[in-house]
């Protein structure tokens, strides 16, 4: 069973910056596509961004383009999420999962972490 594990969540300004950490024990990452979902209160749940298995090819929901960078580091068999110029609706619970390719659809990933919180507030 490939365990996730999420860090890097708080508290930040407007404007800000925050790295979001996904690890995992036991499996490498690297055998999977990593993605980030997040939930806002009220709110569906809706995916962020993803990075796919084998090209290592990275996407994109249009709200965080050019603002947020999914990469992996196999070394530490970590994915991250780099944040920046954070805007309060960015605030939600973060998620990472993983499974066999990159979806917009929750359903098709196989592992879920428990989540972190970012909250982007002044």
């Amino acid at each position: 069973q490939l365990k996730l594990v999420e860090s890097g969540g708080g508290l930040v300004q407007p404007g800000g910056s925050l790295r979001l950490s996904c690890a995992a024990s036991i499996f490498t990452l690297d055998n999977y596509a990593i993605g980030w979902f997040r939930q806002a209160p009220g709110k569906e749940r809706e995916p962020v961004s993803c990075i796919s298995r084998s090209e290592n090819s990275t996407h994109h929901v249009d709200s965080v383009k050019g603002r947020f960078t999914i990469f992996r580091d196999n070394a530490k068999n970590t994915v991250y999420l780099q944040m920046s110029s954070l805007k309060p609706e960015d605030t939600g619970v973060y998620y990472c999962v993983a499974g066999p390719d990159c979806s917009g659809a929750g359903d098709l990933y196989d592992y879920w972490g428990q989540g972190t919180q970012v909250t982007v507030s002044s």
